[in-house]
């Protein structure tokens, strides 16, 4: 059958092709004007499937509260959790020299310690807040419009969640359970757009990236909204995570390090979940600890190494020790929370390594030692 198809499909072009023109450049032209056809319906196709997805979302709302109106309560207004991500002023960002970075990036100044102990997020429930059009500058024009519908489903859940606990208006979030396809595809569309960022990010950050952010950091740390988007998007999340450690690892550009602590800062914000830090640290143990033995063997036999790779993983070692550190402070760091494998993994033959290793990378061995501190601590714990 489709040898016969092929056939009837070269006679056709032969007995149609116009005067003037060769079969080849006839079949090329029609082969041209499918593939754009194909390239049409494809954007039509995902303009559908977007439509479908806000129609899914705007049904889901009613389900989980009906008589919610986004104007009502204005007395209600605050910015969206403004400290959870501090975005860098233009005029650092655009004086970047590769040496230096803003100090609203700092690690000391993140927000894990601090933050934690605020006050619960809030969302601003103005209805011009709520409905304007958001700048979006991380996707593609075509999905600027369904993004930011999805950022908007999720700020509304958050809304509808402050309102109910404050007694406000009375939802129904046993919905999420019944739904599941609209909350995971809102989230991993949302956690798509922000890989697509940091695996090219742009200074300085649009507003919106900003309140993408905060919203995913709200929604994850949010009592009963994130038991119900882990237990559907764990792994995207810890996909997540695993890519962004990528992107701080894989960086070679010169001007690389505001970039490095914008990834870092997200790190950090998504290990406000408990279940998500647990993950990242193990992540972290295993990415450290790899690279210490290969270090050291570099060391060993005099070969030579990459100076990226080394700096690439001062931010992993940052990011690791202010997690148990926060961990210690909290008091919520047990040999089977922290690390688990990776944790026992870590710390084997680490002293022979720290003493190989101080001589000619000290700062590393301080780091690397530092870490091993804060783990030994807690299995005494």
């Amino acid at each position: 059958y489709l040898k016969i198809s092929k056939l009837a499909l070269a006679f056709a072009i032969v007995h149609s092709k116009p005067p003037g023109k060769s079969c080849r450049e006839y079949t090329e032209h029609l082969a041209k004007a499918v593939s754009e056809g194909g390239v049409g319906w494809k954007s039509r196709a995902e303009a559908l499937e977007a439509e479908v997805l806000r129609l899914h979302q705007a049904l889901l709302l009613n389900k989980v509260c009906p008589r919610f109106s986004w104007g009502k309560d204005a007395s209600a207004e605050t910015p969206l959790d403004q400290g959870c991500a501090k975005p860098v002023s233009s005029s650092s960002q655009l004086e970047d020299s590769g040496c230096d970075v803003s100090n609203d990036y700092a690690f000391d100044s993140l927000g894990i310690a601090s933050d934690a102990h605020q006050s619960e997020h809030s969302v601003n429930t103005s209805k011009h807040w709520l409905e304007r059009v958001l700048p979006l500058d991380l996707c593609r024009p075509s999905k600027e419009e369904s993004l930011t519908a999805v950022v908007q489903f999720l700020q509304h859940l958050l809304e509808i969640r402050k309102l109910s606990e404050r007694g406000v208006l009375q939802a129904d979030f046993t919905e999420l359970e019944n739904d599941s396809f609209t909350i995971c595809n809102s989230v991993s569309q949302l956690l798509d757009a922000l890989t697509v960022f940091y695996n090219s990010p742009k200074f300085p950050v649009s507003s919106f990236l900003t309140e993408a952010v905060c919203v995913l950091s709200s929604l994850i740390t949010d009592p009963k909204l994130s038991t119900q988007v882990l237990k559907k998007c764990f792994k995207k999340l810890e996909e997540f995570q695993k890519n962004l450690v990528q992107v701080i690892l894989r960086s070679s550009s010169v001007n690389r390090f505001q970039a490095q602590h914008a990834v870092s800062h997200t790190l950090l914000l998504l290990a406000r979940n408990n279940t998500l830090r647990n993950s990242l640290i193990s992540l972290l143990l295993s990415e450290v600890h790899q690279f210490a033995e290969q270090l050291l063997q570099a060391h060993q036999v005099q070969a030579i190494y990459d100076i990226t790779q080394y700096e690439n993983i001062f931010p992993l070692c940052m990011i690791l020790e202010q997690l148990l550190q926060t961990e210690a402070e909290g008091n919520n760091i047990s040999s089977s929370d922290c690390g688990g494998e990776e944790k026992i993994k870590f710390l084997n033959n680490l002293d022979q390594i720290i003493l190989s290793l101080s001589d000619d990378f000290p700062l590393f061995s301080l780091y690397l030692w530092r870490v091993s501190v804060l783990l030994s601590s807690a299995q005494l714990q």
